[in-house]
């Protein structure tokens, strides 16, 4: 086969994928919005390397009920969010493994749901601090970033 072929193949993968990405990010976007409008939004994750991955979202009222749920489960970028009506009405506060709603939900949802009320209840103690693990990629990505803009900074500092 002609490299140039495969190469072509690859490049129109390649858009599709950064297309139906950016389309999931919009969909994420309008949902976590309009719950925004509402008031606090808890969102629970549940990453999935091999497995599906889980996004929650709760708009959540000052008194701790969910107001509204949403949830994004799948292994692909053609997943969208869907309600989950089950959680409207629920104390977030009072969420557990054992609670009767999570019981009856699969084991990634209780995981994201408990995410969310984790995260919840730190932002409302204001203990929360965002730990996201660094991929090898992203960490070297961010390593060159910062050593381009210190010869930058070093350069027109010289030339000044």
């Amino acid at each position: 086969m002609n490299i140039f072929f495969l190469g072509a193949i690859a490049l129109v993968a390649y858009i599709i994928q950064t297309f139906l990405g950016l389309k999931q990010i919009k969909n994420f976007n309008t949902v976590y919005g309009r719950m925004r409008r509402k008031g606090k939004v808890a969102i629970g994750r549940r990453p999935g390397k091999i497995a599906s991955g889980t996004l929650l979202l709760f708009a959540v009222d000052a008194a701790g009920r969910i107001d509204e749920a949403e949830m994004m489960q799948g292994t692909s970028i053609l997943a969208r969010f869907k309600p989950r009506p089950q959680f409207v009405g629920l104390d977030i506060h009072e969420l557990s493994e054992q609670h009767p709603v999570l019981l009856k939900e699969n084991k990634l949802t209780r995981q994201a749901a408990l995410n969310a009320q984790k995260v919840y209840l730190e932002v409302e103690k204001g203990n929360y601090q965002e730990r996201q693990p660094m991929s090898p990629v992203i960490n070297a990505g961010l390593q060159l970033s910062l050593l381009k803009q210190s010869i930058q900074t070093k350069f027109s500092k010289g030339s000044v």
